[in-house]
């Protein structure tokens, strides 16, 4: 089927990428499309995927207006609405990945009726400083060689040619991601071609590290989230401690876990089977059959 694309201009000039597939009346918005996009538009049949890149990420505009990423995920939030309304679309379905995996919850909150059901892939958790128990996250040997790396190749940054530093860095962090090393090789979201991927540390640290260490939800708040959500998550992941996606799952009024074992930050590459199949069920409108309830972190 034919992927249309473009640029949607928000309402302070910055241009958003977006792909789109299918025409089926149910639409599912993929955040940060541009590492997520191919592997998820197996969902097309019957539906419409539109892939979007949030701001200052992948093929939208790069920006280097401070006042324009102060704001940090709350700025995507808003910036998610005026996608929404670009579309004419009254209800979305939302896949996010990591810290998209909060901003999909964040949106729910704050337009809670445009909201029909939500994916979240490893997600961050819901309180940015929460140190969960050793059996609910991975602090592992690869984790702790991976900074040890970094912070010999941060030592070479000043005279490296800033792609080559970037395809360096992406190097260490792709083992990071996977629990099998021989998976590494999959994953492609570096995209260091781009410039606001080439400057995407500097973008996480001053504007999204801090956007999300500002979020304190109540109960009260989480308990205006009514949408299905389904949280999946790896036992093994690194980046995005389990123990987040339980809390999820437990917090949220209408939530379950599919939990993946013996699996990191990308579930459904190292995992497919288990994974894509499970949210196409969702998505058709019933929890798979391994989610569960959560009761207990």
């Amino acid at each position: 089927m034919l992927t249309t694309e473009g640029h949607i201009k928000m309402q302070d000039g910055v241009r958003l990428f977006f792909e789109k597939v299918g025409n089926g009346p149910q639409t599912i918005v993929i955040l940060n499309g541009f590492t997520l996009f191919d592997d998820f538009k197996y969902l097309q049949e019957g539906r419409t995927v539109v892939s979007l890149d949030l701001r200052n990420r992948g093929r939208s505009d790069f920006i280097e207006d401070a006042s324009k990423l102060q704001l940090g995920i709350q700025q995507d939030i808003d910036d998610m609405d005026a996608v929404r309304r670009h579309f004419g679309i009254q209800r979305l379905n939302l896949i996010g990945h990591s810290y998209a995996g909060l901003i999909v919850i964040l949106y729910a909150i704050k337009y809670s009726s445009h909201v029909d059901r939500i994916v979240q892939l490893g997600p961050t958790p819901p309180d940015a400083s929460k140190q969960y128990p050793a059996n609910l996250m991975n602090s592992d040997a690869t984790f702790h060689e991976f900074f040890a790396k970094v912070g010999e190749l941060e030592k070479i940054r000043a005279s490296e040619e800033p792609k080559a530093f970037c395809k360096k860095f992406w190097s260490l962090l792709r083992p990071l991601y996977v629990a099998n090393p021989a998976d590494a090789d999959k994953i492609h979201w570096d995209r260091c071609d781009l410039p606001t991927e080439l400057n995407l540390m500097n973008y996480y640290l001053r504007s999204i590290l801090p956007s999300m260490q500002r979020v304190s939800l109540t109960p009260e708040e989480i308990g205006v989230v009514k949408s299905p959500v389904l949280t999946i998550h790896g036992t093994k992941d690194r980046s995005a401690p389990y123990g987040g996606g339980r809390e999820w799952a437990l917090l949220l009024p209408n939530a379950r876990l599919l939990t993946i074992e013996g699996v990191a930050h990308a579930p459904w590459i190292e995992s497919p089977d288990e994974v894509l199949g499970p949210i196409q069920t969702f998505f058709d409108g019933s929890w798979p059959d391994r989610a569960q309830k959560v009761e207990t972190l």
